[in-house]
């Protein structure tokens, strides 16, 4: 029997296989919270415009009568209301009788207020504490809060998710006889196994959602690599611009990471039940890596963790055993 045939058929003895598994370990361990706090927030990210539209809040339209005030006399309004900050910019709205939104900054502090452009009086946050939120669980999910820095990162995780998921792919093959096991639940096997089957299941079922989401994470965090590679595997010349396959390939891992299919026009032909469906896949696959880490996690816990636990507690209890027999 050749190695194929024993890989195809009893794959747990090749020893590639056993380095894998300590790879898949070990590069789990190290980007689990990560991985887990990625996943969470693409997920919930997938609904960033719905999540927008409901916390923007109606704007203030004041029922004031007579002349506005000026632009000045907005800027002294709120430096009397701040004082020790100086306005850096003042934004109208179409609308005369609504709010005045106002900056104002000392050092590194920065207030968006609003103003009633009749008397100046403050009304208020131009930016609700939702949008802020939103705002910057976006630049959590994209940047890490660190800027550029935070995207590099993120195209560096996006790497090591490939090497969680091609090595999972390598660990989950069971063998040609029991293939079909690894790719369903099973009842009545104890929490343990089914925590294993459950980690078997999601990583079959999400794998190509999980390299999607891998390979167009990294592309983000770096798009200048990706472009590099791109130029190398199809140059650019006067011929082909604007119709490059590499160049549409990038479009669309830019598209497919978010779910905004109907951005593209296929099979999505604008906002609907299609565009709907199509976000509520995402988002569900979004939370693929996050249920892989805990389930993974989980079965760290009961094979490594809980076991060394009771190799301890034990040791302890052998150790005080000769020392209650020695004191008595």
């Amino acid at each position: 029997m050749n190695a194929w045939h024993r890989w195809v058929r009893q794959p747990q003895n090749f020893w590639v296989r056993k380095a894998l598994f300590q790879v898949h370990l070990w590069t789990g361990i190290g980007v689990g919270v990560y991985v887990l706090m990625i996943s969470l927030t693409g997920s919930v990210l997938v609904y960033r415009n719905e999540l927008f539209t409901a916390a923007t809040p109606e704007p203030i339209v004041t029922t004031g009568s007579g002349p506005k005030l000026t632009d000045d006399q907005l800027k002294e309004a709120a430096t009397r209301v701040y004082p020790g900050y100086a306005v850096t910019n003042i934004t109208r709205a179409r609308n005369p009788n609504q709010a005045v939104d106002i900056w104002l900054k000392r050092g590194d502090d920065l207030k968006q207020r609003q103003f009633d452009p009749y008397i100046g009086n403050d009304l208020g946050e131009s930016v609700p504490f939702w949008i802020w939120f939103i705002t910057k669980l976006i630049d959590l999910h994209d940047n890490l809060l660190a800027g550029n820095t935070g995207r590099y990162v993120n195209s560096f995780g996006g790497f090591l998710l490939l090497v969680l998921a091609f090595s999972g792919m390598v660990i989950w093959w069971p063998g040609m006889k029991t293939w079909r096991r690894s790719v369903t639940l099973h009842r009545k096997v104890g929490w343990k196994r089914f925590t294993w089957d459950l980690h078997s299941m999601m990583g079959f079922w999400s794998l190509g959602f999980i390299l999607l989401f891998a390979i167009s994470g990294a592309y983000l965090g770096n798009e200048d690599l990706f472009q590099n590679v791109a130029d190398y595997l199809e140059p650019l010349t006067t011929a082909n611009a604007g119709q490059r396959v590499v160049d549409r390939s990038l479009l669309w891992l830019a598209f497919l990471h978010f779910g905004r299919i109907n951005g593209i026009g296929i099979p999505c032909s604008g906002p609907g039940l299609c565009d709907q469906t199509t976000k509520l896949i995402w988002a569900i696959f979004g939370l693929a890596p996050a249920a892989m880490f805990v389930t993974g996690a989980t079965m760290w816990w009961n094979r490594v963790l809980s076991k060394r636990r009771r190799e301890i507690k034990s040791s302890e209890l052998q150790a005080i055993g000769p020392a209650v027999g020695v004191d008595s």
